[in-house]
């Protein structure tokens, strides 16, 4: 799966994902008016994901869906959350679940299942939602990762492994010291590479990936160098504060080697006055294409 990312972000010469973090409030007046409940919601919410990823789907090589913003309109947004993956799917983009979901045995298995694999019905199997990736929670050590990592297999998909977030205080355990001078977060990258060793792609990465925060360079900096296989997942340019000079670390000479996510700079790129006058879906395509160029100057130089 791995292989497939990279072939797309060198097709389009973009590394970069639309984060379909998708409230409702984020739709334009027009589609929230007159909706009462998480139904009417749900379906505008659906209407909205199909026309951002219309717009942008020869731009950008992949999408990734939050899952929290659909759960919060109970079994209907989750209907829409499984109806944007699919469309996306069909549409040829790499789709990511970002449920960053964390358990171990049973559960854990039942968690690769519905985003990485199949669940058994009768003599049949059967697909839960059309995903390609999913962010996990590795802190729960290897008992939580293996589960994972046989769908992961089996399916030819990935995952992506929490190692340095992108938030303000994700230092307050992240950057702590062990007794042999490593930060946690440096130990968590050196895990991760270790469970990504069996699943190294053409390209030299592997279908283990990390998640490593672009408002974080000076660490990513240090990870890049102590994970020469591991795939980056870059959240936190934009509106959290990462730049594209910021997150350069991040990738090889080839300019190879990671992937930034962009949602509400996206998403509610038509409230910019850079793109006042367009329509939400035409400012999130021209935020794709100024987003795909800010990176290729800062990464290619």
């Amino acid at each position: 799966m791995i292989d497939r990312l990279i072939e797309k972000i060198i097709e389009k010469e973009n590394p970069s994902v639309v984060g379909l973090d998708t409230s409702f409030d984020y739709l334009p007046e027009n589609m929230r008016a007159g909706v009462k409940d998480f139904a009417g919601a749900a379906e505008a919410i659906v209407c909205f994901n199909r026309a951002v990823i219309d717009a942008v789907s020869d731009v950008v090589p992949a999408v990734k869906v939050q899952i929290a913003y659909y759960e919060m309109y109970g079994t209907e947004g989750l209907r829409a959350f499984s109806e944007t993956c699919r469309y996306a799917s069909e549409k040829g983009l790499i789709v990511m679940t970002d449920a960053k979901r964390n358990d171990i045995g049973a559960t854990a298995e039942c968690y690769a299942k519905a985003y990485l694999g199949e669940t058994a019905v009768g003599e049949n199997s059967c697909e839960a939602f059309a995903s390609d990736f999913l962010t996990v929670n590795g802190y729960l050590g290897s008992d939580g990762i293996k589960p994972f990592l046989g769908w992961m297999q089996k399916r030819d998909k990935g995952i992506f492994v929490l190692v340095k977030t992108s938030n303000k205080s994700s230092g307050e355990l992240q950057d702590l010291k062990l007794e042999n001078g490593e930060t946690v977060y440096e130990y968590m990258g050196a895990l991760v590479e270790k469970w990504g060793a069996d699943y190294i792609g053409k390209y030299g990465y592997s279908s283990v990936g990390a998640v490593v925060g672009a408002t974080h360079p000076v660490q990513a900096e240090v990870l890049r160098r102590r994970m020469p296989h591991t795939f980056f997942l870059i959240p936190g340019y934009g509106a959290q504060g990462g730049t594209a000079n910021d997150l350069k670390v991040c990738f090889d000479q080839k300019g190879l080697g990671g992937i930034v996510n962009s949602s509400r700079g996206i998403l509610c790129a038509y409230r910019q006055e850079k793109y006042a006058g367009h329509a939400f879906d035409e400012a999130a395509r021209l935020a794709c294409i100024d987003m795909k160029n800010d990176l290729n100057r800062a990464i290619k130089g």
